[in-house]
């Protein structure tokens, strides 16, 4: 219990600490981003620990309940490791395609919103950071040319 309880762990901080719309804290996110570097090597020991004490526990307890849980906990902490290795960031994170602009005149955004500027030649473009905080990534055509504006 204690390898998937570990194995869970090192799965979901990440997933919980590096969501959209959520602040993070400096120390937090840098735990967070750590264990995204680094799991794949502690979920390799937690799979093989398991695994060792899955063979253990099915020598030593008769009962099958026993047998069937320690199973179902070494298959959990082995799926872990492999979910680990997918990155969900990807699937989260669409960039956007279907845009609309305004003239500057009409645009509706506070007097302190952040934009990421784009000029080419005497076209321009500003997309508010509040509008890309979920997509992080915009795909446009700007005087005729294909750009693309992340953060």
């Amino acid at each position: 219990m204690l390898c998937l309880f570990l194995a869970l762990f090192l799965l979901a901080y990440p997933l919980y600490v590096i969501r959209p719309f959520r602040y993070q804290g400096t120390r937090e996110l840098a735990f967070a981003l750590s264990l995204l570097r680094f799991r794949l090597i502690p979920h390799i020991l937690l799979a093989v620990l398991a695994g060792a004490l899955f063979v253990w526990s099915w020598r030593t307890q008769a009962r099958w309940l026993s047998r069937i849980s320690a199973l179902l906990c070494t298959s959990l902490v082995i799926c872990c490791a492999i979910l680990s290795r997918v990155n969900v960031y990807e699937f989260m994170f669409h960039p956007l395609t279907r845009i609309s602009f305004s003239p500057a005149s009409k645009a509706k955004l506070d007097g302190d919103e952040e934009v990421i500027a784009v000029q080419a030649g005497s076209a321009a473009r500003a997309y508010p950071i509040r509008s890309m905080s979920y997509h992080h990534i915009v795909n446009d055509v700007l005087a005729g040319e294909p750009i693309v504006a992340t953060y």
